[in-house]
């Protein structure tokens, strides 16, 4: 089975990967430099010691009496090898090749002296023994356990510290160069036409500093770009107002004929057209408005009364008791337009508040009428956009109220959604 390694989708995971193995790998050839320098200086050192201990032990029983001997083999016995009178144990002859260290040192040490045998012996562990006899005939068996060269305690400790030191640092270098990164796709994100743009920080390093340079300079043009378009729209429409309202003067001294409805029917569809228009592209210029506190229950309360006074089926469900910091025209612009659009296609429409998470808050303008196709529903809110069928032109409206109350709802920091109901009709929920 092969294993398809991935690499990592995220430039912080890239540069953390790419940082951590490139310090590991150079810790660990620092710390194995380091552990085979130490062990090859301590087996020097060890050896040294073990050639002149061996020759001094094998010279002092030389010279002791026979029947002294075995009282000082105690004295010369040590860790990992000690002295035997005898001739040891039987084992099979040592393999050169495989033969530790010691036993070359034991081999310059006394080969030139005396006949060195040696054997292994079967154990848990390494385990040899070197035969020889004293000049007096005697044997003499040098059993050896080679033992593996200790470990410091505290290098492990010093290699963990260092790895940990590594991952920190590596996080914090990686977290300081995408920290700039970041804010700019945050930025760029959060970039909307409609309202103030937030300059990004310029300060920082050159590359950050001309990155959000470059940011700043491109939020102003679109920013100069959209506000040059809707003035264009909002001029065209405005002057359009003149002719049309001469149009329509002339029509009316027009004597009574079918061609006079039709040419007043026309203009009329034109004049709404212009002042949808205009209003339109007034809803850009909603972030001018300043924001202040506003009693959210009173606010609603008091348009469902105007359209009450007005004989319009709008009522208010619930109070929220929230205060919240708006601008309040744009948010009753949003809101008419929403509650008109209910009543021209349900005949009546509820208004209700829902408290969301995060302090967030939700306006609802519920109704009952023939709802929208779900494809269509991420297409209304688009300028000119008009669905057909029961939401015609004939029953009002020229594609914009939904693209105005769009429009405002961005400017207010807020989200309009749009979804069919259980049982039938439409939601059209504001998010604040």
């Amino acid at each position: 089975m092969k294993v398809a390694l991935r690499w990592p989708r995220t430039l912080a995971s890239r540069l953390s990967l790419i940082f951590l193995l490139s310090l590991v790998i150079a810790h660990g050839l620092s710390f194995g430099l380091q552990f085979y320098e130490r062990y090859q200086s301590a087996l020097a050192l060890m050896l040294g010691n073990f050639e002149q201990d061996v020759a001094l032990s094998v010279a002092l029983l030389e010279r002791l009496p026979a029947n002294e001997r075995s009282a000082w083999l105690g004295r010369l016995e040590r860790p990992n090898y000690r002295y035997l009178l005898s001739e040891g144990q039987a084992g099979a002859p040592l393999d050169p090749a495989t033969a530790p260290a010691s036993v070359r040192t034991l081999q310059a040490t006394l080969g030139d002296d005396h006949d060195l045998r040696f054997s292994t012996v079967a154990d848990v562990r390494p385990h040899y023994q070197a035969h020889l006899q004293l000049k007096d005939g005697s044997p003499l068996t040098l059993d050896v356990r080679p033992q593996v060269m200790p470990l410091s305690p505290w290098l492990p400790v010093v290699l963990a510290l260092q790895l940990l030191l590594t991952v920190i640092c590596t996080g914090l270098a990686v977290r300081i160069a995408i920290a700039p990164l970041t804010r700019l796709a945050q930025a760029l994100g959060d970039l909307n036409p409609n309202a103030q743009p937030a300059r990004l920080d310029e300060r920082g390093p050159t590359e950050v500093a001309d990155a959000a340079m470059a940011f700043n300079a491109l939020q102003a043009r679109i920013a100069a770009y959209v506000k040059e378009r809707m003035q264009l729209l909002a001029a065209i429409s405005h002057d359009l107002q003149t002719p049309i309202t001469r149009m329509t003067l002339r029509a009316e001294m027009m004597e009574e004929s079918p061609e006079k409805e039709k040419m007043t029917s026309d203009l009329g569809e034109m004049q709404h057209l212009v002042q949808e228009g205009v209003a339109y592209a007034r809803s850009m210029d909603s972030a001018a408005e300043p924001a202040r506190r506003v009693d959210l229950d009173a606010f609603l309360d008091s348009l469902a009364f105007d359209y009450q006074d007005m004989g319009k089926a709008v009522r208010l469900d619930g109070k929220s008791e929230a205060v919240i910091q708006t601008r309040p025209q744009a948010l009753r612009r949003v809101v008419v337009n929403l509650v008109d659009n209910a009543l021209k296609f349900a005949g009546a429409a509820q208004l209700a508040v829902q408290q969301r998470p995060a302090g967030r808050l939700a306006i609802q303008v519920l109704d009952r009428g023939p709802g929208i196709a779900e494809h269509a529903l991420a297409e209304v809110t688009q300028p000119f956009y008009r669905v057909e069928g029961s939401r015609n032109r004939d029953s009002g409206g020229a594609g914009l109220g939904l693209a105005i109350a769009q429009q405002l709802a961005m400017a207010l920091g807020g989200e309009l959604r749009l979804y069919n109901r259980e049982g039938g009709g439409l939601c059209a929920e504001l998010e604040l």
